[in-house]
């Protein structure tokens, strides 16, 4: 099985926004080390809208309240990836349009291009990206990890709910340390 880690909507404001102070980043940043040391792909996805959001339609509730606030417009600062979690050059770094980072991106064209059948999940929101991307990734049939610890949501009631009862339905979901450990044998 060849695996890469998705590190999905880490980027300026949406950090801004959820970071909880619980160390989510340095235990993300562990997380994407130790996927270079082993030479599992790291995959940046960020969601980012063209100015005017032509693609928001009016039915789709969370994308019109992201619009109406001004949120994730092409090019401004707040859509740059967290610098403590920067792509290094050469790494992939994918744009989405909608919750799911396959949706409106060439996401599962890079994955199919490196024979990349295995995923593993961390980013931000737990209940927006993560629940979206593992769903789809589901139904495209790829083998599938969420680092529990390395996904983060505004409610952790939600959180909770998602990594406890519904994730382990379609992936294993385990802590940043113990998948490290795995990757080190």
């Amino acid at each position: 099985m060849s695996t890469a880690l998705l590190v999905m909507d880490v980027q300026r404001a949406v950090v801004d926004l959820a970071d909880d102070g619980s160390g989510y980043l340095p235990r993300l940043r562990r997380a994407i080390d130790g996927a270079r040391a082993a030479d599992i792909p790291v995959i940046h996805v960020v969601i980012a809208l063209r100015p005017g959001f032509p693609e928001v339609g009016a039915r789709n509730r969370a994308l019109t309240a992201v619009a109406r606030a001004g949120l994730h417009v092409e090019g401004d600062p707040g859509t740059e990836i967290h610098p403590e979690v920067a792509p290094l050059p050469g790494e992939v770094v994918v744009t989405k349009r909608r919750a799911s980072a396959f949706s409106g991106s060439d996401l599962d064209v890079v994955l199919r291009a490196r024979g990349i059948d295995s995923l593993v999940l961390a980013g931000i929101a737990t209940s927006a990206v993560v629940l979206h991307t593992l769903c789809q990734a589901n139904d495209l049939d790829f083998g599938l990890t969420v680092l529990g610890d390395a996904c983060l949501d505004l409610d952790p009631e939600v959180h909770r709910f998602l990594t406890e009862r519904l994730f382990p339905q379609w992936a294993d979901v385990v802590t940043v340390d113990d998948w490290l450990d795995a990757v080190a044998r």
